[in-house]
């Protein structure tokens, strides 16, 4: 076992672990933080023994079941491990040399001849984005608790019992007892009015918007889109030829007023009304039903994209904005990318009753359906309660990781970002304070491996508001820890 060489000993380490007992936070989680701390700045070497609950209570006048809770958390989040009749042991950390990322590469410019949707086409790949789980990344669900055996064993059960009428080429709008199940979901959770004959089955909400695009819309035909906005759904509408109008999002979502006074009669509207996408709002009651009377008025569709809707840590949810809709004009977009894993290409949208054959066809012409033993295995999934524990499961993962991210933003970089809680979602927007420019400050954080997104690039007007993306799914915690210390050492030198 590793000794301590020019680290304190363990038991000078220990005295410091002095709790505060006017503190909010629990008595556990004030120890679980001051050993986590101590394993990150190297006092506590990996391979050292920790002292039994019993011993360490003692010293510190604690409880022993305060300990052994504090124990459990440190081991859920990878910093310690137990061995049967040895104890518990500081795990083995990553090395904490910084890792520079490649730089971004140039926006690459179309080959001669290209079309307008062919540059957008050509750009949009360059916007996406690194899809590893580096801190922190955005919009990147948790694969290291993804329960991946489960899921194997679904899917050769479904590969096993399929019935060989189904080999052939399928219903392009998708296999008929998912979009059962899936409508069933979404009427209990989100209150939509749907049967499985409106749902069609895509490889995900970027197919979704690029066919509704081409089905919707004429070349400069006009889009309201939220500014700053989604800018995957802002490269499919101009991919389409659409005239896109930015229009500003306040505290209750996107505004309809001034939407109105930029273009009064938008052939469509792009909102995400649950959390926009990125600051985080969420379009109140209000402005919903204010939205609907001018999407009615002016012969307006509405796609609602709900994404990450699972995903909710307080608050109460609203209802869709489809539930709400009774002349038929909102369209609602799903995918499965965060609430299971990114390569797995199935979406969804819920089509007004009436048009949901025409768009079927349509989706036929571009890949003929899904693939059809994902599908099979999702409806097992959902069938058997496991889809339903996992988003469980997930939902206080991803709350304990934001918590342990807001938490150290406040402590090491406090006086540059403004950071509040979010009550839906993976990410969370840190505000620069004192005039900084937030593509140098993601820049800075780039050469040392820390990968950040700038609140600018998703203006299409002007940017108003100089902020910072943080994802914080995909990251545990002794990782969000490491990285915003590292990214205060870069930004600070």
């Amino acid at each position: 076992m590793p000794h301590h060489h020019d680290n304190a000993p363990l038991g000078e380490v220990l005295v410091s672990f002095r709790l505060d007992a006017t503190a909010r936070v629990p008595a556990y989680r004030q120890l679980a933080e001051r050993i986590r701390d101590a394993i990150a700045e190297r006092r506590l070497d990996r391979g050292t023994r920790l002292p039994a609950t019993r011993v360490l209570a003692a010293e510190l006048g604690l409880s022993r079941n305060t300990v052994t809770a504090a124990y459990d958390m440190l081991a859920a989040e990878g910093w310690i491990h137990s061995r049967i009749g040895a104890g518990a042991f500081v795990a083995s950390l990553p090395d904490q040399q910084p890792i520079p990322l490649p730089p971004l590469p140039e926006a690459p410019s179309a080959p001669p001849g290209f079309s307008r949707r062919g540059e957008a086409l050509t750009w949009v790949s360059h916007a996406a984005g690194s899809n590893r789980p580096v801190p922190f990344v955005a919009d990147v669900p948790a694969f290291d608790v993804f329960p991946l055996a489960a899921w194997s064993r679904q899917m050769a059960l479904s590969w096993r019992d399929v019935d060989p009428a189904l080999l052939g080429y399928a219903d392009p709008a998708g296999y008929l007892p998912l979009r059962r199940e899936l409508a069933r979901h979404l009427r209990a959770n989100r209150f939509l009015r749907c049967e499985a004959g409106q749902m069609i089955m895509t490889s995900g909400t970027q197919q979704s918007l690029d066919l509704l695009a081409r089905i919707l819309l004429d070349p400069g035909d006009t889009v309201w889109i939220e500014d700053p906005g989604w800018v995957g759904a802002r490269v499919a509408l101009i991919a389409a030829g659409a005239r896109l109008v930015p229009v500003p999002v306040d505290d209750q979502g996107l505004s309809v007023t001034a939407g109105a006074a930029l273009a009064p009669a938008p052939r469509l509207i792009f909102i995400t009304p649950s959390r926009q996408y990125p600051l985080g709002v969420t379009m109140s009651m209000a402005r919903r039903a204010e939205l609907l009377a001018c999407a009615e008025s002016c012969g307006a569709w509405v796609i609602e994209d709900d994404y990450d809707c699972e995903f909710r840590y307080g608050g109460t949810p609203l209802p869709a904005v489809q539930s709400m809709d009774a002349s038929g004009r909102v369209i609602y977009l799903g995918t499965f990318s965060k609430a299971l894993l990114p390569s797995f290409r199935l979406g969804f949208f819920v089509a007004p009753p009436e048009l949901a054959t025409a768009f079927a066809n349509a989706k036929a012409i571009i890949d003929k359906h899904p693939p059809l033993l994902e599908q099979i295995t999702l409806e097992a999934f959902m069938q058997s309660g496991r889809f339903a524990a996992h988003i469980r499961r997930m939902r206080l993962i991803y709350a304990e990781r934001q918590t342990c991210l807001i938490e150290a933003l406040r402590r090491d970089l406090g006086d540059i970002l403004t950071v509040a809680p979010a009550e839906t979602g993976v990410h969370l927007l840190a505000m620069l304070r004192g005039g900084l420019d937030d593509v140098t400050f993601c820049a800075q954080a780039r050469a040392v491996g820390i990968m950040l997104r700038p609140l600018s690039i998703y203006y299409l007007g002007p940017a108003r508001r100089q902020g910072v993306i943080f994802g914080f799914a995909a990251i545990p915690p002794r990782k969000i820890l490491t990285g915003v210390r590292r990214l205060a050492g870069a930004v600070r030198a």
